[in-house]
Order: structure tokens, then C-alpha cells, then sequence
């Protein structure tokens, strides 16, 4: 029996191991030997159990000489010793022997130059279905001389003792970067796997002069390589913004951007389900069908057809599925370097602009500072928003010191002459609870001149608050809401909740110890 070298890491006498089935005969795998059912339109659904989501306070990083100094320590990145990696790693090796082994060995990063070559080990037909849908699926003759840069070692029925091992909780995700291992043990989650990777590609790729970024990207179709980032944590409209039929997606989450240009680093995508449907988001409702892999969706018993409006398992409701299941993907998931960034944030203040022209210095400081907001609550008497900061749209995923990922921003926002957006999709003319939500045509019509290049000729103002160039005119715009203060009832109020939010941007930097002065001063002056 071929095991394709498993017996490497420590997992003995496996009753089988298969290596890169293909998608239906990994669907066939999960119906036999799982307890998962077929949708209407053969996706494969899945149920995850007691974790619907990542679980960002069981992520460990190895405390390990020449990588420790490295890595930018705190609650995103906590040390696990490399002993008790060692111990867990081994109770994982255990657990996974003398079983059935599925193997995926894929690739992650489009750009061949940057590409790392990346091998899962599951027990779940379902969870290596999962992969093979968000990484890079290689040729067969890739395969001959494929040779693993880092595995992905996940056993989910192996339930941990936190007492025992110093951990948290049953589950744990550990990360090693001098082994070039990551162990996942006790979640089903399919998330955590992906979001491994990424962490992996956001140490390697800097190191290499290239910037991971969680973004989402398209390109125009017109042969021009002109591309287009979009920034922005949940809630914002990043992926709604990014869709657009006149232009090809490289990708709608993670990405580098190297010498060349921008490239995909996954070959999937990894979409949300909650109240999805046909008219709102077509290309997502379309890609669920036979391939695709479902978490926790509620389906009919007798139809099989998803209740997409169902949160009784989790709001979190997701579908994996190849980036070719959308009709206008860019295969290869490259394109040249962008013209156009924009960050989104959903401000629930109601007083950033709905768009702003952001300096180069000024563009590293909201990057950094990756800023939306939830709304406080329903309850009466509470109208105040929460602010929400994501260290360069991606904290949990970033190992090392956001200055690192900053100062490549930077360079080559200045090298190749990006234009940057700070682009809120949240209220205005109030906070929440008082104003409505910015309109999407209106912010699809900001976007599209921001694209075409026409914002970048128009006039601007500069606003009091955070000393954000505000245009005058946009075109399809109606000029009076491009200043926010304008739509605002009450001005003073309005004043009160800039100074407000100016001076949480304020304190929220103060963390950031070892950024340069340049960008600090960028910021809002509380």
C-alpha cells in the first residue's frame, strides 16, 4: 500500500491513505464514512459540532529559537512551549494511525515565484474536500514531483485535556514555524485550516519582500491589468463591492502582492450563507452545487434545499467552494499591481465621509489601524456605536509586528502610485439608531470613480476632524452628502461623536510602539 511518505510524521500502520481524490470521490468518502447529507444541488453539507467558527483563544504559536524574536507576541499570537507542541503533536500522530488517511497536497500562492507547497492530512473525507476546494489544485505532473513546504496535520474526533496540556480548552491550533507544521486538533471548523494557511503565507511572504493581505481583488476585463483592492473586516461590503460583472475576481480574501504584481493565494473561496440569495448575491448562490462543501447550513429534510435565513445551528453559516465555480474568476488568480485601493468601514458613528482621499502616510495609519464598527445594541437608551480595530484588517492572522506589514504598504503604494480610498459604507446623517445606512448605489457609484480614475480629478476639502481630503463632486453622486456634517440634523452632535471617534483612532494607535512618527501623525488629532 502506498502511504506517500505519512509514516514521516509519527502516523503508523494507516488502514489506507488516499492522496488527492478527486471532488466526487471525496463526496462519496464523507456520505459513506460521515455523518453529512447532499443538498438539492449536490453540495456536500456538513455539520461542525461545538465549534461553528475559529477559535482564536486555542491558537498557539511555538515559542522556538530564531522564530520567537520574530513574532509579535500577545492575544493573537500566544507561546505554547515546543515541548508541549511536541506532546500534543505526538497524541495527534497517535490518534491518526491505524486509521483511514485522506492526503491533499496542493499549493498555496498563484504566482509560481512565491508559491508554498502545502500538504493536509485529515481523517475526514469531508475536511479534505475542503482544501482541495481552497487551495491550489496541482497538474499531474506537479504531483510526480510535488514535495511539501508545510503540512496540516487536523484530527477533530481527538478531544485534548486543557489541564494536562496548558491549553485552553479541548481543541488547539498550533503552528510551528520551525518544523513547518500545523496541528488541529478537537474543532471541525473548516476555517481554522484556512485561516492556518494564511497565517503560514503572512510570516513566509514578508520575508521575501511581499505583503499578505487580507483583501479581496478584481481586475478589468479590458486586457489593461488594471486592478483593484478592497479592504475591509466583516459587515463592511467587501465581498458585495468586489463582485462586479464588469470586472474579473482574482480572489475575494487573501492575497500577496509581489514583484509582479497582485496574486491569489488560495484557489477557492470561503463565503458566508446567512440570508443569501439569488438576486443579491448571484455568483455565491450559483457556486453551491456538486464540489462545493457547506458548514452548517439548515436544509429541508425532504427537498434538501437550503433555509439560508436559518441561524439555529450558528450564524456563521458557510460554503467552500473553487474559485472557477464563479463565472468571471481570473485563472490564474494573477494581475499586475493595482491602481486602486479602498478600505471599507462601516462607520456606525455616522461621521466619517462617505469617501476620502488618503495620503500615502495617511493610508499606512488607517491600514494599520483597520477600523469598523457594531452597532452598541437595541436596547433604549443606548445610541452609542462599539468601535472595532483589526491590525491591518487581519490581526488574528498576522505573526509579526504590524510595522512590518505597514512599511510594505507603503513602499509600494509609493513605487507604483497607488491612488487610496477610505470608503464608509456605514451611516449618515447620524449615528445608528438615528441615521440610515450610506446608500449602495451611491457607494457603487463612488466605487465605479474611484475605479475609472475620475475621483482622483476632481476638487477636494480637507475635513476638520481626522484631516481627511473630502471631494467636492463625485460623478452619479449627490454632491450634498459628501460631507457628512452636512446631512447631520444636529451639527453639534455631530461634532461631539467626530471628536469621539477621533479620539478612540488616537488611543487604539497608542499600542502600536514601534511605528514610525510619520505615520502616527497621520492619524486624527484628538
Amino acid at each position: 500500500m502506498e502511504t506517500y511518505g505519512i509514516e514521516k510524521y509519527g502516523i503508523l500502520n494507516p488502514k489506507s491513505v488516499k492522496r488527492n481524490l478527486s471532488a466526487a470521490v471525496l463526496t462519496e468518502e464523507a456520505l459513506r464514512t460521515e455523518p453529512c447529507r447532499l443538498t438539492d444541488k449536490g453540495a456536500l453539507l456538513v455539520e461542525t459540532g461545538k465549534y461553528t467558527g475559529r477559535s482564536p483563544k486555542d491558537r498557539f504559536i511555538a515559542d522556538e529559537k530564531g522564530v520567537s524574536e520574530e513574532i509579535n507576541w500577545g492575544n493573537e499570537n500566544k507561546k505554547i512551549s515546543p515541548e508541549a507542541f511536541d506532546r500534543i503533536y505526538g497524541k495527534v500522530a497517535a490518534y491518526l494511525s491505524n486509521r483511514d488517511i485522506y492526503v491533499f497536497d496542493g499549493f498555496a500562492g498563484a504566482d509560481p515565484k512565491f508559491r508554498v507547497s502545502i500538504r493536509v492530512i485529515n481523517e475526514y473525507a469531508s475536511q479534505n474536500l475542503f482544501m482541495h476546494d481552497m487551495l491550489l489544485r496541482p497538474t499531474e505532473k506537479e504531483l510526480k514531483g510535488y514535495k511539501e513546504d508545510f503540512t496540516i496535520i487536523c484530527a477533530p474526533g481527538l478531544k485534548l485535556d486543557a489541564k494536562v496540556e496548558g491549553i485552553n480548552s479541548e481543541a488547539a491550533i498550533l503552528i510551528s514555524f520551525t518544523k513547518h507544521l500545523v496541528i488541529i486538533a478537537g474543532s471541525k471548523y473548516g476555517g481554522e485550516m484556512k485561516k492556518s494557511v494564511f497565517s503560514v503565507m503572512n510570516y513566509l511572504l514578508p520575508h521575501k519582500g511581499v505583503l499578505g493581505m487580507h483583501c479581496s481583488a478584481n481586475m478589468a476585463q479590458d486586457g489593461s491589468g488594471d486592478t483593484a483592492l478592497f479592504f475591509g473586516l466583516s459587515g463592511t461590503g467587501k465581498t458585495t463591492l468586489s463582485a462586479d460583472p464588469n470586472r474579473g475576481l482574482i480572489g475575494d480574501d487573501e492575497h500577496g502582492w509581489g514583484d509582479d504584481g497582485i496574486f491569489n493565494i488560495e484557489g477557492g473561496c470561503y463565503a458566508k450563507c446567512i440570508d443569501l440569495s439569488a438576486e443579491k448575491e448571484p455568483e455565491i448562490f450559483g457556486a453551491i452545487r456538486h464540489g462545493a462543501v457547506m458548514e452548517n447550513v439548515v436544509i429541508d429534510p425532504v427537498t434538501r434545499v437550503p433555509d439560508y435565513t436559518d441561524k439555529s445551528l450558528t450564524e456563521n453559516t458557510r460554503v467552500a467552494y473553487p474559485v472557477d465555480f464563479i463565472p468571471n474568476a481570473v485563472i490564474p488568480g494573477v494581475g499586475g499591481h493595482p491602481k486602486t485601493i479602498i478600505f471599507l468601514t462601516a462607520d456606525a458613528y455616522g461621521v466619517l465621509p462617505p469617501v476620502a482621499k488618503l495620503t500615502n502616510e495617511q493610508a499606512m495609519y488607517y491600514f494599520v489601524s483597520g477600523y469598523t464598527s457594531k452597532v452598541a445594541g437595541t436596547e433604549r437608551g443606548i445610541t452609542d456605536p462599539v468601535c472595532t480595530f483589526s491590525t491591518c484588517f487581519g490581526s488574528p492572522f498576522l505573526p509579526l509586528d504590524s510595522s512590518r506589514y505597514a512599511e510594505l504598504l507603503g513602499q509600494k503604494i509609493e513605487k507604483h502610485g497607488v491612488n487610496v480610498y477610505l470608503i464608509n459604507t456605514g451611516w449618515t446623517g447620524g449615528p445608528y439608531g438615528v441615521g440610515k445606512r450610506m446608500s449602495l448605489p451611491a457607494t457603487r457609484a463612488i466605487v465605479t470613480a474611484a475605479l475609472n480614475g475620475s475621483l482622483a480629478k476632481v476638487a477636494y476639502e480637507t475635513e476638520p476632524f481626522f484631516g481627511l481630503a473630502v471631494p467636492k463632486t463625485c460623478p452619479n453622486v449627490d454632491a450634498e452628502i459628501l460631507n457628512p456634517k452636512n446631512v447631520w440634523k444636529d451639527k453639534k452632535e455631530y461634532d461631539r461623536l467626530a471628536k469621539k471617534l477621533a479620539g478612540e483612532f488616537v488611543e487604539n494607535f497608542k499600542k502600536y510602539t514601534h511605528m514610525p512618527a510619520n505615520i502616527v501623525n497621520a492619524g486624527p488629532k484628538a
